[in-house]
C-alpha cells in the first residue's frame, strides 16, 4: 500500500491511501473542484472560493480519524472514509443553490446519489470491495454507520465550520474537532460523548449558530441565490427532465455560461447582474415578531415564492422578475441524541449543557422574511410586500436600505 500526501489549509498533511485516491480522481470527484462550497457567499467574502472538494478531501480526513477512534473492522473503515468522500457528488452547480431546483425538477435531494454511483464510479467501488449500496445508505443517514457522516456531532460539519470559517474569515467557525472525536464513544445503543468532550461539544453548537446569521444566511449570499434560482427556473420553463438533470450536473462556471447564452431574456439579464455584482436590494426584512412563522415552518417551494413575487409586482406595478421572495424554513430545536458519560452514569446532553435552550432561542430570532428588489423599487416593493405577505408595518429600523 502506498500513501498519498496533500497539504490542507485546514487539517494540515492528509494522508490518502490507494482506494480513495482512485475514487479522487474520477471525474465525479474532480468535478467538484468547480463547485464552490458556499454558492454566492463569494459576493461577501472575497476569499470565500473554496470548493466541494476540498472539502470532500476533510470530510474523509475526519471520518478516517473517528474510524480509527471507533477501532472500526478495515470494511467498515473503507465504507465510511469512501462515503465521506463521495458524499457530496450529487451537489449541483453552486452547492445548496441549486438544490431547491433540484426538488423541483428531479425529486431528489444532494444526498440521493445512487444514480450517480452507478454512472461513475460504482464499479471502481466494487473493485475496492466496498458495496455501492451500502455506501448510498451511509450518505442517505440509513445505515448504522450514518451517524460518523451524519449525526448530533458529525465529521461533515466539522469539517465544514472550520473550512468555511477559515475561507470567509468569520471568526465564529472555532470546533475542536480532534479533541470531539477523541471523546466520542461508541456503543451498541448509539454514540456517546465522554464528559470531558462537553466543551467541544459546545463548541461546535455555538459556531453552527453563530455562523448562520454571518455567513450562511447573510443577505447578500441570500440574494445572490435567489436571483441565480429566478435564471435558472426562466431557463428551465417548458424544459423536460432530462434538460434540467444535464443543468443540474454542470459545475460552476458551465452553469454561468448556459445561463449567460440562454434563450431566456430574463435569465441573460440576471446572469449579467449577477456577473457585473449589480445585486437586487433588500425592500423589507422582517423577523418572526412581525409575521406569523406558523405557515413557513418548513420554508416554501419555488413555486410559492415566485407565485408571491408575482402577486406583490402586481400590486407594485412592475415586471415579475423585479421582485424576489425569499422565506427559508424556521430552524428546527436542537435536540441531541447523544448522552454524556461520566464515571459514574449517562445523562441527557441537555441535563449537562443548558446553553442549548439559549442557542435554540437564538436561532429562532435569526430567522428572517426577506423580499428583493431593483435598487429604484424598493420603496413600493416594501408596501405591495406587507399586504401580501401580511407583514405587520416595519419601523424605520426595520426597513433596511
Amino acid at each position: 500500500m502506498t500513501l498519498k500526501i496533500i497539504k490542507d489549509p485546514v487539517h494540515g498533511y492528509i494522508e490518502v491511501e490507494d482506494y480513495a485516491r482512485a475514487l479522487m480522481d474520477t471525474p465525479a470527484l474532480q468535478r467538484l473542484r468547480y463547485i464552490r462550497q458556499l454558492g454566492f457567499s463569494y459576493l461577501v467574502y472575497p476569499g470565500s472560493n473554496h470548493t466541494r472538494f476540498e472539502h470532500s478531501l476533510g470530510t474523509m480526513y475526519l471520518a478516517d480519524v473517528a474510524c480509527r477512534r471507533f477501532q472500526l473492522a478495515e470494511d467498515e473503515h473503507r465504507l465510511v472514509v469512501a462515503s465521506a468522500l463521495l458524499h457530496d457528488i450529487g451537489h449541483g452547480p453552486f452547492s445548496h443553490a441549486s438544490e431547491p431546483l433540484m426538488e423541483k425538477y428531479l425529486d431528489r435531494t444532494h444526498d440521493d446519489i445512487g444514480a450517480i454511483l452507478e454512472e461513475t464510479v460504482g464499479g471502481l467501488l466494487a473493485e475496492q470491495g466496498i458495496d455501492p449500496g451500502e455506501l448510498c445508505a451511509v450518505v442517505a443517514g440509513k445505515h448504522r454507520l450514518s451517524a460518523i457522516i451524519h449525526g448530533d456531532f458529525d465529521v461533515d460539519r466539522m469539517d465544514y465550520l472550520l473550512r468555511d470559517a477559515y475561507y470567509t474569515g468569520a471568526p465564529y467557525g472555532t470546533v475542536d474537532a480532534q479533541r470531539l472525536i477523541r471523546h466520542l464513544i461508541r456503543t451498541p445503543e448509539g454514540t456517546v460523548l465522554d464528559e470531558n468532550g462537553v466543551n467541544a461539544a459546545e463548541s461546535l453548537l455555538i459556531a453552527r449558530t453563530l455562523m448562520r446569521p454571518s455567513v450562511y444566511y447573510h443577505h447578500v449570499s441570500r440574494i445572490g441565490e435567489t436571483m441565480f434560482q429566478l435564471a435558472a427556473l426562466a431557463h428551465l420553463e417548458n424544459a423536460g427532465r432530462d434538460v434540467a438533470e444535464q443543468f443540474l450536473r454542470l459545475d460552476d462556471a458551465g452553469c454561468m455560461h448556459v445561463l449567460a447564452g440562454s434563450g431566456s431574456a430574463v435569465s441573460r439579464e440576471i446572469m449579467s447582474r449577477l456577473y457585473e455584482r449589480r445585486l437586487y436590494k433588500r425592500a423589507i426584512t422582517v423577523g418572526s415578531e412581525q409575521v406569523s412563522t406558523v405557515v413557513y415552518q418548513d420554508g416554501i417551494p419555488l413555486e410559492k415564492s415566485r407565485e408571491y413575487a408575482r402577486r406583490i409586482a402586481e400590486l407594485a406595478g412592475i415586471r415579475p422578475q423585479d421582485v424576489l421572495v425569499d422565506i427559508p424554513a424556521v430552524p428546527r430545536e436542537m435536540s441531541l441524541a447523544v448522552r454524556v458519560r461520566n464515571r459514574h452514569s449517562e445523562t441527557s446532553f441537555e441535563e449537562i449543557s443548558p446553553r442549548i435552550r439559549t442557542l435554540n432561542a437564538t436561532r429562532r430570532e435569526q430567522w428572517r422574511l426577506g423580499v428583493y428588489t431593483l435598487p429604484a423599487l424598493r420603496e413600493q416593493v416594501a408596501d405591495a410586500a406587507c399586504e401580501v405577505l401580511h407583514i405587520r408595518k416595519p419601523t424605520r429600523q426595520d426597513t433596511l436600505f
